[in-house]
């Protein structure tokens, strides 16, 4: 089992909720820890300890078979902030919706989100960045929202701002997220976590209501050295696993969303927390999980540029 880790030695916690997200993790890993952090009567989850850029980072997932939803990722990081004391931010990082607007008004907003692109969570004048949309009252005047969620902590922003600033087309091939994603997939050797054809990337029109047929919208191919895009903006977060165009769509424009997922309201107010997803689905009907794995890799590497971009808090205690 190897020597005990010690809790106070893990400065960045990194949640990854979805066993796909897990594996994304630790394959993007400079180092992964050779031992393990002791357990304690009361404790819930197993953690995995490693190595970026020299910051020491914990693992947290959820034990198999964990029901998905807000109040399970809040048990999660309320025992990740009470067993590493030294936690300085954390990283959610993992899959979610992504919420395209092909035909918006003004066309200037035009987002093209796609599958296997990488959403990033950062925070506008009118909003934190993460929206809990089913959190609030139900009135005679609609549904109001209830409750802030806490900021991306300046550091997280300061390199979010950092790699879009010098980063240009950070996952095309030749340039560093892309070179951070041909190495993962080498190094974990497993074709499931390569990028899918475009041909399976499938986006219907939403049905209204004088047509409830669905139609493919026809999108130009994109140049496959440049597969990969990131999206910044807001982020809905609750408890609904949403599979409905129209609902989806309401959403997207009643609070300018990017993407939707079902953990970082449970995070945001715990630990001080950046979000970065990787877009696997439509949140539609057309659901399935053959995109899990190239997303959630994509949200890793992102992820792992973020720690790059940020020098280790002085101090750092090499483990491992």
């Amino acid at each position: 089992m190897g020597r005990a880790l010690s809790y106070d030695d893990y400065t960045i916690a990194w949640i990854a909720v979805l066993p796909i997200e897990a594996e994304a993790a630790l394959g993007v890993l400079d180092k992964e820890h050779d031992g393990h952090f002791e357990t304690v009567r009361g404790d819930d989850y197993i953690y995995i300890g490693g190595e970026i850029n020299g910051h020491n980072i914990v693992v947290a997932t959820w034990p198999t078979g964990q029901n998905y939803g807000v109040g399970a990722a809040t048990a999660l990081v309320n025992q990740v902030k009470a067993r590493f004391q030294n936690i300085w931010f954390a990283l959610l990082v993992g899959v979610a919706a992504g919420l395209p607007n092909i035909s918006p008004k003004p066309p200037t907003e035009c987002r093209d989100i796609r599958l296997g692109d990488v959403l990033v969570c950062v925070p506008e004048k009118a909003s934190t960045g993460i929206i809990h949309y089913d959190l609030g009252k139900d009135t005679e005047g609609g549904f109001l929202l209830n409750g802030r969620q806490a900021e991306t902590p300046a550091i997280v922003r300061a390199a979010i701002g950092d790699i879009k600033l010098r980063r240009k087309k950070p996952f095309k091939a030749e340039n560093t997220f892309g070179r951070y994603l041909a190495a993962f997939q080498e190094k974990v050797g497993d074709s499931k976590f390569l990028c899918p054809s475009q041909e399976e990337d499938i986006l219907f029109t939403t049905p209204g209501e004088m047509a409830s047929a669905l139609e493919r919208i026809e999108r130009i191919p994109r140049d496959e050295s440049e597969r990969t895009r990131v999206w910044y903006g807001n982020i809905g977060s609750g408890n609904s696993m949403l599979r409905n165009s129209r609902r989806r769509d309401v959403l997207r424009d009643e609070h300018n969303l990017i993407g939707l997922e079902m953990e970082a309201s449970g995070v945001m107010n715990t630990l001080p927390t950046g979000v970065i997803r990787g877009v696997c689905d439509y949140g539609d009907g057309q659901k399935n999980k053959n995109w899990q794995p190239y997303a959630a890799a994509v949200a890793a590497v992102y992820a792992k540029g973020i720690l790059y971009t940020i020098t280790p808090k002085a101090g750092q205690i090499p483990t491992g």
